[in-house]
């Protein structure tokens, strides 16, 4: 599977599903799995939404440089 979206809606009918948004970024054949969803789920959100809503880090770039460059050391030559 190259891509997969996750959209919400409801069958409208056995054979039709009325979808809450357009989908903009897949064309041709495709495969549906439906679910029964609850209503209580909050909104689908776009993971860059969700990350920049994050409160910031307290690690200082020095603190991940060096962590990188443990770990990349502990690989050895493979």
């Amino acid at each position: 599977m190259d891509k997969a979206i996750v959209v919400r809606g409801r069958l409208s009918d056995p054979r039709h599903i009325e979808l809450d948004e357009p989908v903009t970024s897949l064309y041709g054949a495709v495969e549906v799995v439906v679910r029964a969803a609850s209503e209580r789920l909050p909104p689908v959100r776009d993971v860059f939404d969700l990350i920049a809503g994050l409160p910031p880090g307290q690690r200082l770039k020095a603190d991940i440089d060096r962590q990188m460059q443990e770990d990349r050391a502990s690989w050895g030559n493979r």
